[in-house]
């Protein structure tokens, strides 16, 4: 069964996808099976693997809307050597349209449950805010690493990110931890 880490912080910035996709990098090197999910409408995650985001066929977004599964969207960054579920603008339109369906803060979960047996490690790049992709992430993890910059203003939105994580530990994920802190820059 695969380890699901999700690396958030609501701060932009700050290191997320640069720590995801050389984590999974480093991971698949060593022999790992490993995928990457892009959850940033940004897709920069997708890009930094070296897989065009505007070329795919499906993403992320239709996973979450359960038009397409994880095994048909996930796709082989060929110089990273892990499987990439990718991200485009198309996904910022997912916000809207999961706030009418049934278990919307663990879609996400669901789809990975599907493959679980197929990883080692799932690496889950979030979005540089709480939102519901975020929510996501945090509802299919095990644990959360938290890129953070050594500075005053990065210490006060981590409280608010830390009270996200208690929430979502206290009310829809058990098994949510704080893996830890990575300072960054």
């Amino acid at each position: 069964m695969a380890k699901i880490f999700c690396i958030a912080n609501q701060k932009g910035g700050v290191g997320k996808t640069t720590t995801t996709v050389n984590l999974a990098a480093g991971l698949a090197k060593i022999d790992q099976r490993v995928l990457l999910v892009d959850l940033d409408p940004q897709g920069n995650a997708t890009m930094g693997s070296g897989v065009d985001k505007r070329a795919l066929q499906q993403t992320i977004y239709d996973v979450l809307l359960g038009q397409a599964g994880v095994r048909d969207a996930a796709v082989l960054s060929e110089p990273g050597g892990y499987q990439v579920l990718g991200a485009n603008r198309e996904l910022a339109g997912a916000e809207v349209e999961l706030v009418e369906l049934e278990q919307r803060e663990k879609r996400l979960k669901n789809a990975l449950a599907e493959v679980g047996g197929d990883y080692d490690f799932v690496l889950i790049d979030c979005p540089p805010s709480l939102s519901l992709l975020t929510l996501n992430g945090l509802c299919a993890a095990h644990g959360v690493i938290v890129p953070m910059q050594c500075e005053y203003f990065a210490l006060e939105g981590l409280t608010d990110l830390v009270n996200t994580i208690k929430q979502v530990h206290a009310n829809l994920n058990p098994d949510l931890q704080i893996i830890g802190l990575l300072r960054v820059m």
